[in-house]
């Protein structure tokens, strides 16, 4: 097979499977930006589709192929397995297939400074922050994260400039096929645990990625985590939290909300005052600015992008009121993400705090169901729903109503629809209720609310 590089050369036809995906929908963007004939399939019509249309990009929905014939080469989503028919058929025709990490490390190395987003959880949160940040600075960057940023208007960015901000996900290792100049380590804990053997080879991971930054690159890390030191044994590292190189000093919080002193190596860079709650909002920012600092971003900057940032799609999102309750989605589906989002929000001073959750995939719910337990215990109320799915196929042995049963107070509602009429019977003024989880258990709030 040609080299990935030659494959992806101005000229050559991309077939794009799963176009209107969050990531792949901005890799067809940039392919066709730098000169490449793309076209695309996907399953279903959306508004990533249509707006590829609308820059001359054709996207059929389905799996006929009636593209594919014509191309060079054909990258797939991660979701589109070896039983997908347009996988098939590039294999019966002897097209390149490659993975769409393998496409993003490529156009990496077009980019002078390639900053990825690592860790268990924050990655879109901090990319978000980051992008704020950039764009402040006037760098004009490429951003691919995997959640909607008001500030983009959906999840993706196509720059001039020459600095690309991305998500790392660790899953199946696709973050080793990225070049980053800077690599950010958020936070390790077990999951993806259908993938990994444990949080001993998780850790080995996220160790491989940090050994992709080149010697004039950038290892950014979070200090306050006993695996990502683990995992970053001998590297030299920018740190960032308490005590550590990057950090929030003289810190205030109001309602959940803090300001601080944002300090770089004993010097004062910045004023910081953020809009969304929780200190774990305080250490997406320090992971973003120590980024921006590694980057030669000004502390101004810096200052203005994470006073502007207010927050990305399913994270501590607004959804509205109902029967005088605060409404609100959360992308939450570890228990450490969702207990840190409980201790945000319990400083923002509800009557009470309520929770819809929907456990992501089997797998997750089986390895950590204790601590889920655990950690939604601490809700006023919670509500479970069916577990998602994904791509699991249900192994009978583990359910939301099995969990619900070890959560004190809890109630098991099954569907969306159920779960919103039996939430919505519950509310009261002064409440707040979030909707919790990876799958689609942003449907209740939709049917709640309306929106």
């Amino acid at each position: 097979m040609e080299t990935i590089s030659a494959l992806l050369k101005p000229g050559r036809k991309a077939h794009l499977i799963g176009a209107g995906g969050v990531s792949m929908s901005a890799l067809a963007e940039v392919l066709a930006g730098r000169g490449l004939i793309v076209t695309g399939s996907d399953r279903q019509e959306s508004d990533a589709v249509r707006r590829l249309r609308t820059l001359g990009i054709p996207v059929e929905c389905g799996e006929s192929g009636l593209y594919l014939r014509e191309a060079d080469v054909v990258i797939r989503t991660a979701a589109a397995r070896e039983d997908n028919a347009e996988v098939k058929l590039a294999r019966s025709l002897s097209i390149p297939l490659l993975e769409r990490a393998d496409a993003w490390g490529e156009l990496m190395r077009g980019y002078a400074r390639a900053v990825c987003v690592a860790g268990t959880h924050g990655k879109t949160t901090t990319t978000g922050m980051l992008t704020h940040i950039a764009m402040e600075a006037g760098t004009d960057p490429t951003v691919m994260l995997g959640g909607r940023l008001p500030l983009l208007g959906g999840g993706h960015r196509v720059g001039a400039g020459e600095i690309i901000i991305a998500e790392a996900c660790e899953y199946h290792n696709s973050y080793h096929r990225f070049r980053p100049t800077t690599a950010i380590l958020l936070n390790i804990e077990a999951d993806h645990l259908d993938f990994f053997s444990g949080l001993d080879e998780l850790i080995a991971s996220f160790r491989d990625f940090a050994k992709l930054v080149p010697p004039n690159g950038f290892v950014i890390a979070n200090g306050d985590d006993a695996n990502v030191r683990k995992a970053l044994e001998g590297f030299d590292v920018l740190w960032f939290g308490r005590g550590t190189d990057v950090r929030a000093e003289r810190i205030e919080a109001e309602r959940g909300r803090y300001a601080f002193t944002l300090t770089v190596r004993g010097k004062a860079e910045a004023e910081v005052r953020l809009k969304v709650p929780g200190m774990h909002n305080v250490q997406n920012a320090l992971a973003a600015a120590a980024a921006a600092f590694a980057n030669g971003i000004p502390g101004d900057a810096v200052e203005r992008g994470l006073a502007s940032f207010t927050g990305t799609g399913r994270r501590m999102e607004y959804r509205g009121n109902v029967n005088g309750a605060d409404i609100y989605d959360d992308y939450a589906h570890h228990p450490s993400a969702v207990a840190a989002t409980l201790a945000a929000v319990k400083a923002m001073d509800y009557r009470r705090v309520l929770c819809v959750f929907q456990p992501h995939t089997y797998t997750r719910t089986k390895a950590l169901f204790e601590e889920f337990a655990s950690a939604l215990g601490g809700f006023d109320r919670c509500y479970l729903a069916d577990i998602y799915a994904a791509r699991e196929a249900d192994p009978g042995d583990i359910s939301s109503e099995m969990l619900a049963k070890r959560i004190p107070g809890a109630v098991y509602t099954g569907t969306a629809e159920a779960t919103a009429r039996a939430v919505r019977d519950d509310l009261r003024p002064g409440d707040i209720l979030l909707t919790m989880g990876a799958g689609d258990v942003d449907k209740v709030a939709e049917l709640l609310t309306g929106m």
